[in-house]
C-alpha cells in the first residue's frame, strides 16, 4: 500500500469495480462467501475517497490465512498483516497500482452490524455529511505521515457518524478503533 495518500472525487466507476471484484471473488471462493460489500467510502455516492475499493467477505468458515494465499493470485493479492483481530486483509494490484482493499472475515450475526457498514449506511441516507466527511478526509491526507495516522486523523468524525447509526437502530455503542 502507498504512504502517498490521495484524496479524489468520487466516480461512478467505484460501483462498477466492486462488482466486477465481487464476481471474481465469489468465482474463487464459491459458498463459503456469505456474504461481499463494498464499504468504505468508495461505496458512498458523492464522497471523495482514496481510489481504492474496500470489500468485506463475511466467510463461512473463516480459514487460516494461508487457505487464501493459496487461493489469490500472488502477483495481484498480497495479504497484509495488519493485527486487527478476527480478519484478513489482501490488497490487490492491478497493473501495478493498489486498486483494492480485501477483508476476509467471520460471516455470523453481526456482520451487517460491523461499523463499517453502519457508517456506510449512513452516509448514504444522510448525503449531508458527505461533503463535511471529504473535507475531514483531505484535511487528514494533507496532515498524515502514514495510512495509520490518516486513519486516526479521522476517527472523531466516523466515530461520531458511527455513534448515530448505532444510537438510530438500538445498538449499543462502540469504539471504532482497533486495538
Amino acid at each position: 500500500m502507498e504512504d502517498t495518500i490521495t484524496i479524489v472525487e468520487y466516480a461512478q466507476s467505484w460501483a462498477e469495480a466492486f462488482e466486477s471484484e465481487k464476481e471474481a471473488l465469489l468465482s474463487g471462493l464459491g459458498a463459503e462467501a456469505a456474504a461481499i460489500e463494498h464499504v468504505g467510502s468508495t461505496a458512498i455516492p458523492g464522497q471523495a475517497s482514496k481510489p481504492v475499493i474496500d470489500i468485506f467477505v463475511g466467510l463461512t468458515p473463516l480459514r487460516p490465512v494461508a487457505y487464501y494465499e493459496s487461493r489469490f493470485d500472488p502477483a495481484s493479492y498480497t495479504h497484509i498483516p495488519t493485527g486487527m483481530q478476527g480478519r484478513y486483509l489482501f490488497a490487490k494490484r492491478t497493473e501495478g497500482k493498489w486498486t483494492h482493499n480485501v477483508h476476509l472475515m467471520m460471516y455470523d450475526a453481526l456482520f451487517h452490524t460491523r461499523n463499517e457498514i453502519l457508517l456506510r449506511d449512513y452516509l448514504r441516507s444522510h448525503p449531508e455529511l458527505v461533503t463535511q466527511y471529504g473535507a475531514v478526509k483531505r484535511a487528514a491526507a494533507l496532515n498524515a505521515s502514514s495510512m495509520e495516522a490518516y486513519t486516526k486523523e479521522k476517527t472523531a468524525f466516523i466515530q461520531m457518524v458511527v455513534d448515530a447509526a448505532r444510537s438510530e437502530l438500538g445498538l449499543p455503542l462502540q469504539n471504532v478503533w482497533e486495538d
